[in-house]
């Protein structure tokens, strides 16, 4: 337990604490971008580690989260098909569509898979010719290289009853739509680790500079959001607004160049509608003109698609950091992961799905 352990030392925590809590003179609110990162600051507790001055926002750094409901119903749609083997990601199944999830399709009789890799999807496909296989892409630019290489497979090896229902989103320009918001209250970032360690932070730059804002790309154990908070408070304290990279066992600069080469042949850069957000200019991929027949949303017809919204759900606010899980009406009494109303609330990384397991939500609340 070495490489874990030493990251989730209590006497460095609690040094690093005492060290934010010396340099820290006026309050800042800083964005953890990464759900995985809400997760370990509400888990081990590290916001209570902080300053009251320091306020710590949840980001939209979950991909299950921000998958708008349309695709959700699109999902739910080719699911339901006789002649389709619907493959996906175990945390797809509970995310609440219109009117059911992916999870009541596959206990009506759908022919639903968990699969780890989206190479699993293609010898599902290769093994079942009979059958169209579709696989649910979902996920920022951490995912995107898996899923551009299944789809360059299948293309090499002429797998034609294969395709990708594609829900890959940005996190740059997520950052920006955050910052240009009039409600906005983001002063620095923590910047997502796993995202950088695949694309690097060069996009980061100009961020910085035109908002004025300090971004730590900075990893997911309590040690690294503790140095990552203290490199973004400090930073803020001086006045400046640069980048740094607190992850540095994982991250370089520019990145994993195979990776970004693989997607940028296979993807490019479009338009996306985020669930709760709303539409962000640039900020997801889909397939190039020469991987289209490999777009389920094509191949099935099922684009033109849409779907309201609740009005009850405050995902959106809580994803963009205007809003904490429990100053939702609905959370913990309406809302709970037997019965959600929205993905925060089921998804591995969604800040709802914290804050219900770890905070200690009293159980007279749960009803």
């Amino acid at each position: 337990m070495k490489y874990i352990d030493e990251y989730r030392d209590p006497k460095f925590a609690r040094k690093l604490s005492r060290e934010i809590h010396r340099i820290t003179t006026k309050p800042h609110v800083l964005m953890e971008v990464c759900g995985g990162q809400t997760h370990s600051i509400v888990k081990f507790g590290i916001d209570t580690l902080l300053p009251r001055a320091i306020e710590l926002v949840h980001g939209p750094g979950c991909p299950v989260c921000v998958t708008p409901l349309e695709l959700i119903d699109k999902a739910i749609v080719l699911a339901s098909r006789k002649d389709v083997i619907f493959v996906s990601f175990g945390d797809m199944l509970r995310v609440p569509g219109s009117a059911k999830d992916l999870f009541s399709v596959k206990a009506q009789g759908g022919d639903i898979r968990v699969i780890y890799s989206p190479l699993d999807a293609l010898k599902i496909a290769q093994e079942n010719p009979g059958k169209e296989v579709v696989f649910f892409a979902v996920g920022f630019e951490t995912t995107a290289p898996a899923n551009a290489m299944a789809v360059f497979q299948a293309k090499t090896q002429g797998i034609k009853n294969f395709s990708m229902l594609v829900s890959h989103v940005l996190v740059p320009p997520a950052m920006e739509a955050i910052l240009s918001s009039p409600a906005n209250r983001v002063q620095g970032f923590l910047a997502a680790g796993h995202v950088c360690t695949v694309m690097g932070y060069t996009e980061y730059g100009p961020i910085a500079r035109k908002y004025r804002v300090p971004i730590v790309v900075t990893g997911f154990e309590p040690i690294d959001i503790l140095q990552g908070v203290y490199m973004c408070v400090k930073q803020l304290e001086e006045g400046r607004c640069e980048v740094e990279n607190q992850y540095a066992r994982s991250v370089v600069k520019d990145g994993n160049v195979h990776a970004i080469a693989m997607v940028r042949n296979v993807f490019e850069v479009v338009s996306r509608k985020w669930r709760g957000v709303g539409p962000i200019p640039k900020s997801g991929f889909r397939l190039k003109e020469e991987f289209r027949a490999f777009d389920a949303e094509i191949k099935f017809a099922v684009e033109e698609l849409k779907a309201e919204e609740s009005a009850e759900c405050v995902s959106g606010l809580v994803l963009q950091g205007v809003k904490k899980p429990h100053e939702c009406p609905a959370f913990a009494s309406r809302c709970t992961p037997e019965h959600p109303l929205g993905a925060t609330m089921v998804s591995s990384e969604g800040a709802c799905a914290a804050y219900y397991r770890y905070r200690n939500i009293p159980h007279s609340v749960r009803v």
